[in-house]
């Protein structure tokens, strides 16, 4: 079976993403496990080379058909976007634009079979939301782009998996929409993905909403037996195990001493304190449930040093790891 051809996003033009990209790709064991392939600007990512002093060549192809995939070569299906003068570390609605682009072409190669996976370097929303994109980020905007009514971010990091049943919205609106289906379809969308990826029978912890899971009524009002407990209920008459709702404090603490496989978390900071706790340049985001696999680095644009050429790849490395392991294999 060949090696998955992975397209990576260059995100932001303005942010750090370009100089990642190049110092990710500089690495030749990326070539042994993927042929990645860039979507971005072939103009950007030469000035990023020349930012973190590589001497990778970089090269403008039509497509996946026309590329190479040999280490040394940078290779990009140039969308060419961005002006030539546009500065590293500025919020700009050319940027946004272009980062854009870079995601819908993308869903298309994927989309059309001509790619297997779609790893993402940052985006800024402030940027996306200024060219007229109104998404609250990438995972939304994938939903859109490959017509998918629902997914969820799955975070990963060294002996931690956390898939979050709510993500980019307030906390009191995230308790609100908590319910039983949703909490069922996430869990059953982090089951069936750690399944394909070789765990035959995943252990899974539910966070409470509430200190101590609601100490029996004592603290909230009743979220955890109306929201979340039918369905912990239902995945068990499935014959899954799943736990919980628990305490999310000690659940994390479990997790990462080896006894789950994957933590459901109830909203956005209960998920991604501990995972950002255990370091930001291994963290990867999946968005789970799409069409298509797709990984991202668990950072944002880091605009106070896009530009000076001392980014961390860390995490754009994992996550090409992660999109690797993940992909379908071509015959």
């Amino acid at each position: 079976m060949s090696r998955p051809i992975i397209l990576i996003t260059m995100g932001d033009p303005a942010g750090v993403g370009p100089e990642i990209i190049v110092r990710s790709l500089a690495h030749p064991e990326i070539y042994a496990m993927c042929r990645p392939l860039v979507v971005g600007d072939a103009g950007r990512l030469l000035k990023a080379a020349a930012l973190v002093g590589s001497a990778l060549a970089i090269r403008a192809v039509d497509g996946p058909a026309a590329a190479r995939f040999q280490h040394g070569t940078v290779e990009v299906v140039d969308l060419d976007l961005v002006p030539a003068d546009l500065p590293f570390g500025q919020v700009s609605a050319v940027a946004g634009e272009a980062a854009f682009r870079y995601i819908e072409r993308a869903c298309q190669l994927v989309m059309a079979g001509e790619a297997d996976a779609i790893c993402t370097a940052p985006l800024s929303k402030e940027a996306l939301h200024a060219a007229g994109h109104r998404y609250p980020g990438h995972t939304e905007l994938l939903a859109h782009l490959t017509g998918t009514p629902e997914v969820s971010m799955m975070l990963t990091a060294p002996g931690l998996r956390v898939i979050h049943v709510t993500t980019h919205i307030g906390l009191l609106d995230a308790i609100a929409r908590i319910e039983p289906g949703l909490v069922e379809r996430t869990i059953v969308r982090g089951h069936d993905t750690l399944v394909k990826a070789g765990i035959a029978n995943p252990r899974v912890g539910v966070c409470a909403i509430n200190p101590h899971a609601g100490e029996n009524g004592l603290f909230g009002h009743g979220e955890e037996a109306e929201k979340i407990a039918p369905a912990i209920a239902a995945c068990r008459a499935r014959g899954w195990a799943v736990e919980g709702p628990l305490p999310a404090d000690a659940l994390f603490f479990r997790a990462r001493r080896g006894d789950f496989d994957l933590v459901v978390a109830m909203y956005h900071d209960q998920g991604h304190g501990p995972v950002k706790v255990l370091g930001i340049e291994a963290g990867v985001n999946i968005t789970v449930g799409l069409p298509v696999v797709r990984t991202s680095v668990d950072h944002g644009t880091a605009f106070d040093i896009a530009g000076t050429g001392v980014a961390d790849e860390r995490s754009l490395m994992e996550a090409l790891r992660q999109a690797a392991a993940l992909a379908p294999r071509r015959p």
